[in-house]
């Protein structure tokens, strides 16, 4: 299909309860969130996460659509502890919490098709009680006795890109796209939401190939979301929003059903609006980490 165009209510009407959705992003960089508060809003429930998390993975706790949770962390950086997904695990969310390069290496036996990947990490912690793990022996000389690492396989990968042409074609424009790559790879279908979904020579390719992180061939739909990931940011378009951040931790509680309404419960163009509209969002300074 060359032209995979779609809406984000397109896109969760092609989830079901019960799936493994792997969400792009890293804790506050480039989180789908738009995409987020439509699943939030939506009837989808039972669905296991795996995320590098941020307020992807508080949202979704907070409407009650996880049923598990594979996770490395789950933070705001500028606030530790992500509030929502903190009440989730102490009201007994079933997860399984791996070590950042272990979660990794499970997304990237899935994107080469291998049944696991052996690793040092973990050896002689708690993780490695986890009953997933398998450990191996070197078949060579050394012997070593290694932790099996098995694939994380997706039924869908969410991610949040800069630009994208109607075919899929995509460019993450940040220095930072950690592991999109695999989870788009890992993942039986990926969904892509775009800043901008622009002709195809407008891309820039070749010369912006290094930003071009996975063949279109991969990507089964896109939808434009201009400001998709806020309050995370997608630098260099836009900083992530600390003053709202801290808005949303501080809803936690009594306090979310208020959020809900005012942030969650609406189309886009109210969100936009609710946040301080699109020449705010341009405006916010880049962080101080």
């Amino acid at each position: 299909m060359f032209d995979k165009r779609m809406s984000i209510d397109d896109i969760v009407a092609q989830l079901r309860d019960g799936m493994t959705i792997a969400i792009g992003g890293w804790a506050t960089r480039r989180k789908p969130m738009a995409l987020i508060r439509a699943i939030a809003r939506s009837d989808l429930k039972d669905l296991t996460i795996v995320s590098y998390g941020g307020p992807d993975v508080g949202m979704l706790a907070a409407s009650g659509k996880i049923a598990k949770l594979i996770f490395a962390f789950v933070s705001l950086d500028h606030i530790p502890i992500e509030p929502y997904f903190k009440a989730a695990r102490q009201a007994g969310l079933p997860v399984w919490e791996l070590d950042e390069g272990m979660l990794h290496w499970g997304l990237r036996a899935a994107a080469m098709r291998l049944p696991f990947l052996p690793t040092r990490v973990g050896i002689g912690t708690a993780i490695a009680d986890h009953p997933a793990f398998r450990t191996i022996r070197s078949p060579y000389d050394d012997g070593e006795t290694l932790l099996a690492m098995p694939a994380i396989r997706p039924d869908v990968a969410l991610l949040h890109v800069h630009r994208s042409d109607e075919k899929g074609n995509i460019l993450t424009l940040s220095p930072d796209p950690f592991f999109d790559e695999l989870m788009a790879r890992a993942a039986a279908h990926t969904f892509v939401t775009a800043e901008q979904i622009v002709a195809t020579q407008d891309l820039g390719l070749p010369s912006n190939a290094r930003y071009h992180l996975v063949e279109r061939s991969l990507i089964t739909g896109v939808a434009e979301a201009p400001f998709g990931a806020h309050p995370t940011s997608a630098a260099p378009d836009y900083q992530l929003d600390l003053p709202h951040l801290r808005t949303y931790a501080a809803a936690e509680g009594e306090g979310w059903a208020d959020y809900h309404r005012k942030y969650v419960a609406v189309d886009d163009a109210a969100y936009l609006a609710a946040v301080g509209g699109t020449d705010a969002i341009r405006a916010i300074p880049a962080p101080v980490y």
